[in-house]
């Protein structure tokens, strides 16, 4: 074994058809686009080098801006709500429920893998209003409230949003934070119990300490995942009302395939992909730092 694997001509062949997929998939696109994002144009009317003036038109668009704006606070809100109910079912799954847990765990897991499209038609017809009026709303009226229209102004239709999120995907936090607390050696647990701590001064003094790695992936992988959020927002509502709940991903989707400006939708791609790795560097350099004091 070690024979073969410290030949490099055997590497060589052993890895090349898995690097030429990964080259032609992922690396060549990327490339592709990183040089439309210099050019105007499409396919049909041919391209036209501008330069940064496709960045500088970014900057300038008030459209562009706002939908940044959105992606932003909802990927925010999104990771607060996805990381705290992942972390609490963790906790639950730990320390309260134990080896009873697998059937909580499946259940709550189970709306991860259903389709996001079908979710969002799901809670939109949770909150529908009208002839097919939905159960939420008819809630309301039971307790001699009026109709709310959910969907009809932006703090709403970004509330249903929310919750929708949360719902489907904290189970998939919660199992990724519970196995992270499964490594946490219950020697120190019952040490620190014998030294006075439990509850909420266990979980923060020792429980969260020691799951700060498993933590920070979290975060980062929840806020890289909604920042990009596309299909539950344009199934939910179009990303209306107007284009008050339309991320930079729906923006980006409809200038390069409704309006087929390629070159500028690809600066838009490009601006964020930069907000993930500016995000996901600044979380690692914080979390060295702290490994550091």
């Amino acid at each position: 074994m070690n024979r073969v694997f410290g030949d490099r001509k055997t590497i060589i062949i052993l890895l090349a058809p898995t690097l030429t997929i990964y080259v032609l998939i992922k690396l060549v696109p990327v490339a592709w686009s990183l040089g439309l994002s210099f050019f105007q144009g499409n396919t049909l009317r041919g391209f036209t080098f501008v330069g940064i003036a496709n960045f500088d038109h970014f900057v300038k668009d008030p459209a562009a801006i706002q939908s940044l704006w959105v992606s932003i606070i909802f990927a925010i809100l999104a990771t607060v709500g996805q990381i705290v109910l992942g972390y609490l079912l963790a906790l639950l799954y730990v320390f309260v429920l134990r080896k009873g847990s697998a059937f909580i765990r499946t259940a709550v897991f189970f709306p991860m893998v259903l389709p996001t499209v079908a979710v969002a038609l799901l809670f939109r017809s949770l909150v529908s209003v009208g002839e097919n009026q939905g159960p939420v709303n008819d809630i309301i009226n039971f307790f001699g409230g009026n109709s709310v229209e959910f969907l009809a102004n932006t703090v709403g239709t970004m509330g249903v949003a929310l919750v929708m999120t949360y719902w489907s995907s904290m189970g998939f936090y919660a199992i990724l934070l519970y196995t992270g607390l499964l490594d946490i050696p219950d020697e120190i647990i019952e040490s620190a119990r014998l030294d006075g701590a439990s509850g909420i001064r266990l979980v923060r003094h020792i429980v969260i300490p020691l799951s700060l790695p498993i933590l920070i992936s979290s975060i980062i992988f929840s806020f890289n995942a909604t920042l990009k959020v596309f299909d539950s927002l344009l199934a939910l509502n179009n990303g209306g009302p107007g284009t008050t709940t339309s991320p930079l991903t729906l923006y980006m989707f409809r200038t390069a395939f409704e309006y087929a400006e390629y070159g500028y939708g690809s600066t838009i791609a490009l601006v964020l992909t930069l907000l993930c790795l500016v995000f996901t560097l600044a979380i690692f350099r914080s979390s060295r730092r702290r490994a550091e004091d």
